[in-house]
C-alpha cells in the first residue's frame, strides 16, 4: 500500500523512505503531484499544522486507498520558553535557510538564557487511512543546543542539536543512528506498529 506524504521537503521524504524500507508500503511524495501547492500553514499547533497538511493532500490525491501522513516537527528551546516550536523552518524569516535559523538560535539563546540550553525535538503524524480514519502519533528527542554549529549531516537545527546521552550533535551522526534516536524516527515506527497491529 502507498503511503503519501504531505511535505514537499526533500530531507523528510527521504528519512521517511529509509525508515520505511524494509516494510511492504511505498512513500510517495506531494512532489510527485505536480499541480500540488503546499497549504497555508495556519494551526497553533504541531497537531493541527499536520492535520492541514494530510487533509489537503488527501483532497488532491485520485486514488483513496491509500494512507496520507501530514508531519509537522520542530525545535522547542526550554530557555526561549518553546521556541521556535510551530516556527522552527521560519524562525529567521519566511524563506530562511537551515544556517540563517540555527544563527538567529545561537543569538537569541545567548541574549536570553545562556545557561539553560535544554530542548527537545518533536514530530507530530496526523496520518488519514482508506476509510479517512485518523491517526495521531507525537514523538519526542530530548537533548540541549551546543554553542557551536557541528556535523555535516542531517538538516534544520541538527548542526547544535546535542541529543541526550550523546556528545556529538545529531548532524555529526550516521543516518542510521539517527533514525534509531530521533523524534521522527520515533514517530514512524509508531506509526508503523500501528498499521500492522
Amino acid at each position: 500500500m502507498d503511503i503519501w506524504l504531505a511535505t514537499l521537503n526533500k530531507n523528510k521524504v527521504k528519512e521517511f523512505r529509509d525508515l520505511f524500507k524494509s516494510t511492504d508500503y511505498t512513500i510517495r511524495a506531494a512532489s510527485e503531484l505536480d499541480f500540488y501547492k503546499a497549504p497555508k500553514e495556519d494551526g497553533d499547533s504541531f497537531v493541527a499544522n499536520a492535520l492541514i497538511k494530510a487533509k489537503s493532500l488527501k483532497a488532491a490525491i485520485s486514488n483513496k486507498d491509500c494512507w496520507v501522513v501530514g508531519e509537522d516537527s520542530g525545535l522547542e528551546v526550554e530557555g526561549l520558553n518553546g521556541l521556535p516550536g510551530i516556527h522552527s523552518a521560519r524562525y529567521a524569516g519566511e524563506n530562511a535557510l537551515d544556517i540563517q535559523n540555527n544563527d538567529k538560535l545561537v543569538k537569541m539563546l545567548g541574549l536570553r538564557s545562556p545557561q539553560n540550553r535544554k530542548a527537545r525535538y518533536w514530530c507530530q503524524i496526523v496520518a488519514i487511512g482508506p476509510n479517512n480514519q485518523e491517526l495521531e502519533i507525537g514523538a519526542p528527542c530530548n537533548g540541549l543546543i551546543g554553542v557551536t554549529p557541528k556535523g555535516s549531516g542531517g538538516f534544520g537545527y541538527d548542526p547544535l542539536f546535542i541529543p541526550e546521552g550523546f556528545e556529538k550533535t545529531m548532524a555529526e551522526l550516521l543516518p542510521a543512528e539517527k533514525h534509531e534516536i530521533s523524534h521522527r524516527g520515533k514517530a514512524a515506527r509508531e506509526f508503523l506498529n500501528k498499521l500492522t497491529s
